[in-house]
């Protein structure tokens, strides 16, 4: 089987699809939409996935941001389907589970993923490094709730973790084994201890508002 996407369709995807990604927020640019693709193509090699499949399926992930955030997912997976571009690469049957892996890669999703496809797109969007997670949630805070100080910040940091990584979070990882499991539980030692978390966020925090 080949170690890579085929190359006509790398092509047409850097060419006419990785480009939008410029114009959404720091979180979700072109360099998150790379990473994606290059975690989803080590995790289809791992598992002997299509890497066509998952390489379109992490390029189409979040074009729907282009739309309301609550349903990008549902927005991406219409964008992916409506493209009859990718008709040249793939049959109906495969786009139809592109479609649906898309719409299954959101971290607040309860349940399971439809497909493998849908497993490996919500694994490569999981960015679980601690530092990143702490950094982008702390980034979201500062621009979207500007009225807050110091403490606020700290207060909405912490519920936020508290509803998403934590032991009792919403969070789910679907590959066993994976990288991320590996993150996340060094995460949960953090939330679990606030005096050591709270060091961090106010070490990123500084860093984040200094003028």
């Amino acid at each position: 089987m080949m170690q890579n996407p085929s190359l006509d369709l790398v092509e047409f995807i850097e060419t006419q699809i990785l480009p939008q990604y410029a114009q959404f927020d720091k979180g979700h640019n072109m360099e998150h939409a790379t990473r994606v693709i290059r975690r989803s193509l080590e995790l289809a090699r791992k598992i002997g996935a299509d890497l066509d499949m998952a390489y379109a399926i992490a390029a189409y992930h979040d074009l729907g941001l282009s739309g309301p955030r609550a349903i990008h997912h549902l927005t991406s997976g219409k964008m992916l389907m409506q493209d009859a571009r990718l008709k040249r690469w793939f049959t109906a049957d495969q786009l139809k589970v592109m479609k649906e892996a898309v719409e299954d890669h959101r971290a607040s999703a309860s349940r399971v993923p439809r497909s493998i496809y849908g497993k490996i797109v919500a694994e490569a969007d999981r960015d679980i490094e601690p530092e990143t997670v702490i950094r982008r949630t702390i980034q979201f805070g500062l621009a979207n709730y500007p009225q807050l100080d110091a403490e606020g910040h700290w207060r909405r940091f912490m519920q936020h973790m508290d509803e998403k990584y934590s032991v009792n979070g919403y969070i789910r990882l679907w590959i066993q084994g994976s990288e991320n499991e590996r993150r996340l539980n060094e995460l949960r030692q953090l939330i679990a201890q606030p005096q050591r978390m709270r060091a961090v966020f106010d070490r990123i925090f500084k860093e984040e508002t200094k003028e």
